[in-house]
């Protein structure tokens, strides 16, 4: 089947906007994870509650997988113009710089938060830090969450992950390019139907069943091989998705019948784990994991190439907000949580201011500061400001949105 492809300059409104809108629900995830009960984190709240655990589970199941699948597409746009090196240069720059500047900047303080709850770490957080900094002396075991390594990168593990895959397909461009690479992409994009809605479920379904149990989820990137399996086959999934027009348009045509079988396959998964004595594991239960994830992912891409493949007015201001805004969310959560939690607000004031404050403190450091000096914008994934007389040329007729980015 022969598939068509987008020219060159072609904008994807809904990919910038559903990756946005990823992100944010990035955010909220990680605000719930201070309040969902027997979930571990960084700090948990007095106020956790178990009924979280299934709107979370129910999130949880696909979240990250779109993210990597938008990456992907991302990727497919990227890769036009660029060769190997062209992409590992610009890729590797824009997602390690932010890495290793989060690192020593923002991250530290979930660390020190971390590890002063758990009564391991003297508080201070200036003496914290040299030491942190230093990683000269090694932390108490379990003080916080990789004090094994003397530093962490806590959330910021999606930049490393995704580098890694990125390099792994521009270190094998001309594979992709090849004959038999084409036949492969042209082979995904061309199904359509019943085909498009569950044979991608089947390298998630094998690769579950063969490492799950085997290797648990660490964000640990060299022996997170689970993860690896799923998040690099959406992954690819993306970059072979990417400027074909045929496989989107039956994602558009689709999404109503995906949304109906996700609810349907969501609703029996819940059944059947609320109804099992222990931890519900075996083939079925694998099966309906994979198959809800790829059919979530599949509803979202179809409904937002439906609705929001649209220059929106707010596009151009949240594509450039996104990166800082990820690199600075949770520790503005446990700043958050750090400053609310001795005034006793309760379980609906206080989540709710904590969601409004790291909101604010996102938007008020990306807009009135990381955004407004060149030299802060690399640090947080954002390309230098173009010199006034650039900006002061007149824009074209009607609002487009950049390319997307991963």
């Amino acid at each position: 089947m022969t598939t068509r492809t987008l020219p060159p300059d072609h904008r994807r409104h809904d990919i910038d906007a559903l990756r946005a809108l990823a992100f944010l629900f990035v955010i909220l995830y990680h605000v719930g994870m201070y309040y969902v009960a027997d979930w571990p984190w960084h700090l948990k709240s007095p106020h956790a509650a178990e009924w979280l655990q299934w709107p979370m589970r129910v999130l949880n199941l696909w979240r990250m997988d779109l993210v990597f699948l938008i990456s992907g597409v991302s990727l497919g746009f990227l890769s036009r113009g660029q060769g190997t090196w062209g992409l590992l240069r610009s890729r590797g720059l824009r997602l390690m710089l932010p890495l290793a500047f989060g690192m020593a900047v923002i991250v530290p303080y979930q660390a020190y938060a971390q590890g002063v709850a758990n009564g391991l770490v003297a508080p201070g957080f200036g003496a914290f830090l040299l030491r942190y900094l230093s990683m000269a002396e090694p932390w108490p075991k379990r003080a916080f969450d990789g004090a094994e390594f003397g530093i962490t990168w806590n959330h910021l593990w999606y930049l490393p992950y995704l580098f890694t895959y990125t390099a792994l397909v521009a270190l094998t461009l001309p594979l992709w390019n090849s004959a038999a690479g084409q036949w492969l992409r042209r082979g995904f994009n061309g199904l359509r139907g019943w085909k498009l809605l569950l044979l991608p479920v089947v390298p998630l379904l094998v690769f579950t069943m063969l490492l799950a149990s085997r290797f648990p989820a660490t964000h640990n990137l060299v022996r997170d091989f689970h993860l690896h399996s799923l998040y690099f086959t959406m992954f690819l999934y993306g970059y072979w998705m990417g400027v074909d027009t045929g496989v989107w348009k039956e994602l558009e045509r689709l999404r109503r019948v995906s949304l109906a079988l996700a609810v349907a396959v969501i609703a029996i998964f819940i059944a059947l784990r609320t109804g099992a004595k222990g931890p519900a594991t075996g083939p079925l239960m694998d099966t309906l994991r994979m198959l809800y994830l790829w059919l979530a992912v599949a509803t979202i891409l179809g409904h937002g190439h439906r609705h929001l493949n649209r220059p929106w007015p707010w596009l151009r201001w949240a594509n450039e907000s996104v990166y800082p805004w990820y690199v600075l969310h949770q520790t503005l959560i446990i700043v958050g949580v750090t400053a609310l939690a001795p005034l006793a607000l309760g379980p609906v004031i206080e989540p709710a201011l904590l969601v409004a404050l790291t909101l604010f403190g996102c938007w008020a450091l990306t807009d009135g500061l990381i955004r407004r000096f060149n030299v802060l914008r690399p640090l947080f994934g954002l390309k230098l400001r173009r010199a006034a007389s650039a900006e002061a040329r007149p824009r074209e007729r009607g609002l487009r949105s950049p390319s997307p980015r991963a």
